[in-house]
This record gives C-alpha cells, sequence and structure tokens, in this order.
C-alpha cells in the first residue's frame, strides 16, 4: 500500500508540474486554413482568354494565378491520379507526388485562332524549384474552349479557389494550395 501512494504521490507531481499533461483536444489548424482538399468548380463559360500564368510562394501556401484578358467565368480543380492534355488525353509528366488538374473555362487563342498565350516551355510554366508545395506547373493545352494546366504537388493538401477582378478589365483565377494540413 506504501508503494501505491508513493507512485501515486509521484504522477500527481508529474501532472502539477506539466510534466505529464494530457494534449489538447484537436489541434488548431495550420494558419487557421481549413479548405480541405475536395474538387471546386464553376461551370460558367468565359467570353475572356488565357493570357498569363505565374505563382509565388506564402508564408502558408504556394499560389498558382491564371491572368484572364475579361472575367473569370468557370473553372474545374480536383486531385486526379494523372494530369491529362486538353484534347488528345495523353498524360503530362508531372513531379510530385500529387497532382491537380485545372481547368479554366477560357481559351488561350482569340477568336480567330491566334494564341493568347503561348509559354516558351509547356513543361516549366514557372520556376518553383523553391516553393514548399509546389514541384511542377505544366501547360496540359486549349481546346474548344477550355484552357489546362497540371500542378505536380509535394503531396495532397488543402486547396482553395477564388476569382478577383482587375487589373482593368481583366482578372484573374488564384489557386492556394497549403503547406501541411
Amino acid at each position: 500500500m506504501r508503494r501505491f501512494h508513493a507512485c501515486l504521490g509521484t504522477v500527481l507531481v508529474a501532472v502539477g508540474l506539466g510534466l505529464v499533461a494530457p494534449g489538447p483536444a484537436s489541434a488548431a489548424p495550420y494558419c487557421g486554413i481549413v479548405w480541405g482538399s475536395l474538387a471546386k468548380s464553376n461551370p460558367a463559360l468565359a467570353q475572356a482568354q488565357v493570357v498569363n500564368v505565374r505563382t509565388g510562394p506564402q508564408p502558408c501556401f504556394d499560389r498558382l494565378v491564371i491572368d484572364l484578358n475579361g472575367a473569370v467565368a468557370g473553372y474545374s480543380i480536383r486531385y486526379v491520379p494523372q494530369v491529362l492534355q486538353d484534347g488528345s488525353g495523353l498524360p503530362v509528366d508531372l513531379r510530385g507526388n500529387a497532382f491537380l488538374q485545372i481547368t479554366v473555362n477560357a481559351p488561350a487563342y482569340s477568336a480567330g485562332g491566334n494564341a493568347t498565350y503561348n509559354p516558351a516551355d509547356k513543361n516549366e510554366l514557372t520556376n518553383v524549384s523553391d516553393y514548399k508545395t509546389f514541384r511542377q506547373v505544366a501547360y496540359a493545352g486549349s481546346f474548344e474552349g477550355y484552357t489546362s494546366l497540371g500542378l505536380g504537388l509535394r503531396a495532397r493538401l488543402p486547396f482553395r479557389v477564388f476569382t478577383l477582378a482587375g487589373p482593368g478589365t481583366g482578372s484573374r483565377l488564384v489557386i492556394d494550395v497549403a503547406h501541411m494540413w
């Protein structure tokens, strides 16, 4: 009995000193991110064309921006086992362990068929070598009024999608992918 009380006393002292304390019931989300990783889409079609793709690292996420010369109307962004090219359906080889297929409901060519976005290197749209989440951004084509990109990621992580008006009459489709859950 004396041994039991000695052990109980030791445990109570350890708990009182904070040496043995239960963890929190649930951890707070990383950077307040509560986005999730399910597909996000808007089926509307745009009269605008894709004119640029750019990226930027942020403290809690990596950002991809698609610039249009008019209003963003629709898009579809989802995790896929493999990104496929528009029209042909051929696979797009990407670095990473998870892949987002990004489709904006706007062509990368004018009504006359002239390119409004024609990247110099379709496999490396931007240099993301020092990013925490992005591994590669590749062009997957523009076909029948839709333009697709492939985004190779470190892992399947939460992402959000939103649109911004401007500059001028243009707009932007923004995809943020968190660095962690």
